[in-house]
């Protein structure tokens, strides 16, 4: 949700983030219309499928040198982005710039190899097994001098794929359909054999990790907290100061390609408040702009471009179904009913230059192709909902209209971070509010934002949770947060909810090569995540970005990545 990760790739599923809603800005009163899933955008037009606004110039316009500077919503902790605590959307654009990214998406989504890392990458072979063989580029090494090669990807299948509890792992899809890694013809080649087909291959060993730190559990699990031990990006890091919480991110002289045209990258630690004024005041280059409060303050600011577009970008309510009154689905589904998501949508998108379009589908967004709502039978009824939960026993006995049931009350905790601004809280309040009219007794509770993820989220210590999910344009990418949970091992699937048949669905599409038949099993698949009410699918966020006037090749890239190589400043 920051307003620099325009590009969270979520390697393997660098999870796209389950970070918070509180950067999504402020907001104005709701307006109550029919929830039941139209997909009409509120406001303005929804951005074209592949727009971009990024402010395109070839190198040879852009100075040498310079600064650019950035906020960060949460201190990073853990770098290692396969790592359920380091799957962030701020650790996932920080590890693209520091560790090999084989892969970077077009505005349209669409992979291509980054040849700073790959001559050639392709499938080579179909029976009797898939085999897809990597040829590296022969200068490409580790910062320990170590050349890239089959043993690095050995390591990660090892680590991701081979169902060792003691890795404590974001996402396995795709490396658990590995059947071996090994060398090709020469130590610039690496074959990767696949059990059975995985369609969205690309997205596999991007950020790739380096077998030295990488190979144990300890490695995995400690090794990457708090810092990078080894690196083979553009760029390293030049200073981690905890006590300014900052982060500098120089050039890498050892780095074989194109020099970066910054001299360094500095992300600041900042609530979004903050980093209004920060932005405002000239101490940071860019600020999500995404609400109407600040749009409306950095529209017409000195030195300011505001950038808009569309990106693969969901909001939604994860609700946990492993404790409390929600492990019961038709509770669930009393939740789903008894909230109008479209009010929500319409104050997310009042006063913003693009359109915020209700969401019917987990997997595609409004204007992606694939895309079809399933969310009729989950949309606004709170007669509905009423019903639901008088006929699962939970009665409006007292005076206060909260419902209980065996003496206890209907209460849900929802959690959110201290670092959520004025929309995360006018939603969550709005939602506590459509809530309380069923009959629940809904308990805001704000916790550090450090805390959110590894000591709430990740460990099911909620009721309710608004996040975000970025960049996940690979649908493989999603599997993750639908996977059935075991013990600690959560993958992404932070509310706990889950079952065999949707499991197997997304195991089979993501290993189903025809597109159109691949579509229809997603397709399936989405209208059993809203059968099981896994979650609260809210809207698809809208991207607008404030950034000083005059930086190139940053800002909102459609469906593909940020190259911060190529970011800079004009002459």
């Amino acid at each position: 949700m920051t307003g620099w990760a325009v590009r969270s790739r979520w390697s393997g599923a660098v999870l796209a983030s389950t970070l918070l809603v509180g950067l999504l800005g402020g907001c104005t009163a709701a307006s109550k219309r029919d929830g039941s899933g139209d997909g009409r955008p509120s406001g303005a037009a929804v951005p074209a499928y592949g727009r971009t606004d990024v402010n395109p110039q070839p190198r040879s316009r852009l100075r040498e040198g310079g600064t650019l500077t950035l906020p960060l919503y949460r201190w990073p902790a853990q770098f290692n982005v396969h790592h359920v605590d380091g799957a962030s959307d701020e650790m996932s654009a920080i590890s693209g710039m520091l560790e090999p990214r084989l892969f970077a998406r077009d505005a349209k989504g669409v992979p291509h190899p980054v040849p700073d890392y790959l001559r050639s990458a392709a499938v080579t072979a179909t029976t009797p097994r898939t085999v897809v063989t990597y040829r590296l580029h022969p200068e490409a090494r580790w910062s320990d001098g170590t050349p890239l090669g089959w043993r690095d990807f050995a390591a990660q299948w090892q680590a991701l794929g081979r169902g060792d509890d003691r890795y404590r792992i974001a996402d396995p899809s795709g490396y658990e359909d590995i059947a071996s890694v090994r060398p090709g013809a020469d130590d610039h080649e690496v074959r990767v054999t696949f059990e059975e087909p995985f369609a969205d291959w690309q997205r596999l060993f991007t950020p790739l990790y380096p077998a030295a730190a990488f190979g144990t559990p300890g490695r995995f699990n400690q090794g990457w907290q708090d810092g990078t031990p080894v690196t083979a990006g553009p760029f390293r890091i030049g200073e981690r100061d905890v006590t300014a919480r900052t982060l500098t991110l120089v050039p890498d002289p050892a780095w074989w390609g194109t020099r970066p045209r910054l001299d360094r990258v500095v992300f600041r630690t900042l609530d979004p408040t903050a980093a209004v004024h920060a932005f405002l005041n000239k101490e940071i280059d860019a600020v999500n702009a995404a609400a109407a409060d600040v749009y409306e303050r950095l529209r017409d600011a000195r030195d300011t471009d505001i950038r808009t577009g569309s990106a693969w970008d969901q909001i939604q309510v994860v609700l946990n179904g492993a404790a409390g009154p929600l492990r019961d689905p038709e509770v669930r589904r009393a939740v789903l009913r008894a909230i109008d998501r479209q009010a929500l949508a319409d104050v997310a998108g009042e006063g913003l230059p693009v359109g915020v379009p209700l969401l019917g589908n987990h997997f595609f967004m409004t204007n992606q192709p694939g895309y079809t709502d399933h969310s009729a039978g989950s949309g606004y009824d709170p007669e509905e909902a009423a019903r639901i939960l008088d006929r699962r026993g939970w009665r409006r006995d007292g005076a206060d209209g909260v419902r209980s049931k065996d003496g206890r009350p209907l209460r849900l905790r929802f959690v959110v971070s201290q670092s959520t601004n004025r929309l995360g809280l006018d939603l969550s309040q709005l939602i506590q509010q459509m809530l309380r009219q069923a009959g629940f007794d809904v308990r805001i509770e704000k916790v550090p934002a450090d805390d959110y993820g590894p000591q709430y989220l990740n460990r099911g210590n909620f009721d309710l949770v608004i996040s975000r999910y970025i960049g996940l344009s690979y649908p493989s990418d999603l599997h993750a947060f639908y996977r059935p949970t075991d013990g600690e091992q959560i993958y992404a699937n932070y509310g706990r909810i889950s079952s065999p048949r949707l499991d197997a669905l997304l195991r089979e599409a993501g290993r189903t090569l025809d597109e159109g038949r691949r579509t229809r099993l997603y397709s399936q698949a989405d209208a059993l995540i809203w059968e099981l009410a896994h979650d609260v699918l809210l809207y698809q966020r809208p991207q607008v970005l404030a950034v000083r006037e005059g930086l190139a090749n940053y800002g909102v890239p459609g469906l593909g990545d940020i190259d911060f190589g190529a970011v800079g400043w004009e002459r």
